[in-house]
């Protein structure tokens, strides 16, 4: 460690707990504790310290952003497994190990479960700065989507249950006559559920309430991780991002291509079916 961490006796430096980043350590040695937590002070960042991995598992994750320096060589646990369980249930948390020898192995397993980076004792002090900015950054983005995500799900949830089938059929491409359709109901209601549908979801458009439901979609994955419940969730989730990207986006251009005049529509037919999906629509279209 170099000297520089001494010199936070005489600074003074102002930590707001509610938006300065926390910088975790788990280490059993006393004085390694002691050193990283005033460099990491110096550096502007408020310390947690704790001798036993077992310790810093309980503590609640912060809702700032954070990261652990972690010691490979703890005598009472093992830090490769300590990664990968916080790695699952904290991502928001990023993980810089450290170690008092060079292990190769270690270090490989410790990169590829995802660990920001691996240093080895005695290391300079500018390389953990540089790794504690890249974590904290890391887990910046981590709870920036959590949050949007989770801001999301409380629109989502505002909805009744027919607004909820609504969108769930307007977003897989279905027109308002077909969505009245199949749902026993007239079209003017269906427009009435859909303008409330866009206002409680906050989309601007049709494109912006399908990319809302695939991201929706996408947290169904991640529920465990990002603690949302199955009810706050639209239903057949697993098949939805499918339908969006692969039919969907190509049946909204499509349709949005037969409804302009016929005079752009014909500089534009050819190009347009070219796309094998484009052609079975358009084959369907003229059907119906």
């Amino acid at each position: 460690m170099t000297s520089a961490p001494l010199l936070v006796h005489h600074l003074s430096i102002p930590l707001t707990p509610d938006v300065t980043p926390i910088v975790f350590v788990v280490e059993d040695d006393a004085s390694v504790r002691k050193s990283l937590e005033l460099l990491i002070q110096y550096q502007g960042w408020q310390s947690e310290t704790f001798k036993s991995a077992g310790e810093f598992l309980v503590r609640t994750p912060p809702l700032v952003p954070s990261c652990l320096i972690l010691d490979l060589d703890l005598p009472d646990s093992n830090a490769l497994e300590v990664q990968r369980s916080i790695a699952r249930e904290r991502a928001e948390i990023p993980i810089i190990l450290i170690s008092g020898c060079r292990d190769i192995a270690a270090t490989v397993q410790a990169m590829k479960a995802g660990a920001v980076d691996f240093l080895v004792k005695p290391f300079k002090s500018d390389a953990l700065t540089r790794a504690i900015r890249e974590s904290v950054e890391r887990s910046r983005e981590v709870l920036d989507r959590k949050m949007k995500i989770r801001d999301l799900r409380n629109r989502y949830a505002s909805l009744t249950p027919r607004e909820r089938q609504v969108m769930e059929l307007v977003v897989a491409g279905l027109l308002n006559k077909q969505v009245g359709a199949e749902l026993g109901i007239s079209e003017i209601t269906v427009k009435a559920h859909r303008g409330r549908v866009m206002q409680k979801m906050k989309a601007s458009s049709l494109a912006h309430l399908v990319k809302v439901a695939v991201m929706l979609s996408v947290t169904a994955q991640d529920a465990l991780s990002c603690d949302i419940q199955p009810h706050a969730l639209p239903r057949n989730l697993e098949t939805l991002p499918g339908r969006f990207y692969a039919a969907n986006s190509c049946k909204l251009e499509t349709r949005a291509a037969l409804r302009q005049p016929a005079s752009i529509r014909s500089t534009r037919r050819d190009r347009t079916l070219q796309q094998p999906c484009t052609r079975a629509l358009v084959k369907r279209s003229f059907v119906h």
